[in-house]
């Protein structure tokens, strides 16, 4: 496994230790109804928030709609039981000795539902909503791995998981399914799903008590790279309002050639030439082929669905001029290091720590290893972690905040809780900080910390929903948070503003190679 694909096992694994996300409430015989634009559901009652789970937004993509754009699903006679979450899509267990990020239910094709968090008192008005996109390396993870009823409850506001297509089922590109295309296109199923359901949103929110002209999409991981594709496709035009982007905006995605080129080999790996074969497969023969270390699964720059990279959209101002929030955690590349190396037996050491810098940069390596000595950290893992934060997550991450911030109102944020996952006690020689998705229980209210952590974890869910009611950040009794350049430190000694996070992390060498 990658060390990419390692961050989007152990964010969401984090997530599961630290909340019991599975958890539903207790269900009620005459439970609350809801009257969608397909048919009634009955949700399940609690004491501060309802749930309604398990609810189709398309119809199941199988058969004949394997690897087609999603579809509207079909309308149903009755009330709907939606007290159990529709089951995962495709993807095999995380590898984590913990958990497995699928959450309930049995992965399945049958997987395009989603779920809704209410809260349980009545309002006068609308509430804003806001649709949560899971990370997990666009490979794994579903939306009711995540409990959005403490979050709607605490920040009045309409919650939305979905899960969306994974792996092959979601990112399969091949020029047979471009062939089938009137646009020439293939390989962006599990991005079209995501929108199918923002316009299942838009349509049936106001039944939930939602108000489908304030719209936030958030997302962490592969989630926030989903966000910013969102952010640049003119698919979503008019499907949102603001955009929070956690861990995720900036990330280089290939073409469709180069993933079709992919996708060709990875086809006639299962001795098939065309799409017709590759639907009469069944779904885990191609699932176990999806594992292939060679195959990259991930959205692609197809001209249409997402016309252009995000940096190059931002950059010209090619995208919806909504009010973004986006950020990454201190020590995101720790949860890698801390995967690769001490969960797999094999700390890493001080002569190590160079043929691994290497491993990863080329012939870039020297240079990094010159502005990442070890003598400036305390091992060789906290050297390697700083590198994975900063390349891939805090460099980028800035670069398309600044971007934004010529068009939009533009926030960014970093998660410096470096407590916030010491309650795990994970079996590592190095401090692991606050890693890749240590952020995402504060923001879902799931943390019962120190007082200290108890109260950032109140202000992070004050900033997120505030900022979805009105396109600012702000939270009751904490701090300002001031526009891009500056950058909103959220740790528990403190909320501060500054101007130091382009220096501390070294943007000006990962620039250059950016460029």
């Amino acid at each position: 496994m990658s060390w990419a694909r390692h961050i989007g096992v152990w964010a969401g694994t984090l997530l599961l230790l630290a909340t019991g996300a599975w958890s539903t409430p207790a269900v009620a015989a005459d439970g609350p109804t809801v009257t969608t634009r397909y048919g009634q559901v009955r949700g399940a009652a609690g004491e501060s928030a309802h749930s309604y789970l398990g609810i189709p937004y398309a119809a199941p993509p199988v058969g004949s709609l394997r690897w087609r754009p999603p579809v509207p699903p079909a309308r149903w006679s009755g009330v709907r039981d939606a007290t159990t979450p529709g089951d995962p899509c495709m993807q095999t267990a995380s590898g984590s000795p913990w958990g497995d990020l699928a959450g309930p239910g049995t992965p399945s094709e049958d997987c395009l539902y989603l779920n809704v968090h209410t809260p349980a008192r009545p309002a006068p008005l609308k509430r804003p909503v806001m649709v949560w996109i899971h990370g997990g390396g666009f490979t794994v993870g579903s939306g009711a791995f995540y409990d959005g009823s403490t979050l709607a409850a605490d920040g009045d506001v309409v919650v939305v998981t979905l899960n969306y297509r994974l792996g092959a089922f979601g990112y399969l590109a091949h020029p047979g399914l471009a062939g089938e295309s009137a646009e020439g296109i293939s390989g962006n199923y599990g991005l079209l799903d995501q929108q199918a359901a923002l316009r299942w949103v838009r349509d049936n929110a106001a039944a939930f008590g939602g108000d489908p002209g304030n719209v936030t999409i958030f997302g962490e991981s592969a989630g926030g790279g989903s966000v910013c594709q969102n952010l640049v496709s003119p698919r979503t035009a008019g499907l949102f309002d603001r955009a929070i982007a956690q861990s995720g905006c900036g990330f280089t995605l290939p073409t469709q050639e180069s993933q079709e080129r992919g996708g060709t080999a990875w086809a006639q790996s299962l001795g098939c030439a065309d799409a017709a074969c590759l639907r009469a497969l069944p779904a885990d023969r191609l699932l176990t082929a999806a594992q292939s270390p060679t195959a990259r699964w991930t959205p692609n720059v197809d001209g249409a669905v997402l016309p252009r990279q995000v940096t190059d959209a931002l950059e010209s101002g090619r995208f919806h001029r909504v009010p973004v929030l986006q950020g990454t955690t201190a020590d995101e590349g720790r949860l890698s290091v801390a995967t690769t190396y001490d969960l797999a037996g094999r700390p890493l050491t001080a002569a190590g720590y160079p043929p691994a810098v290497r491993a990863l940069y080329g012939e870039r390596a020297d240079a990094i290893l010159a502005r990442y000595p070890l003598s400036d950290y305390g091992t060789p893992a906290e050297a390697l972690g700083a590198i994975l934060t900063d390349s891939p997550f805090a460099c980028p991450q800035s670069r398309t905040a600044g971007l934004a911030a010529r068009y939009v109102r533009s926030y960014q944020y970093e998660f410096a809780d470096r407590q916030a996952m010491d309650h795990l006690g994970l079996p590592v020689s190095f401090p692991i900080g606050a890693p890749h998705g240590s952020e995402i229980r504060y923001v879902f209210g799931g943390v019962e910390g120190t007082p200290a952590q108890n109260a950032l974890a109140d202000s992070m869910l004050g900033y997120w929903t505030n900022f979805a009611k009105t396109g600012v950040p702000y939270a009751a009794g904490a701090p300002r948070w001031p526009l891009f350049p500056q950058v909103q430190t959220l740790a528990p000694e403190a909320i501060t503003p500054g101007t130091t996070f382009p220096e501390r992390h070294k943007c000006d060498l990962w620039d250059q190679s950016a460029s």
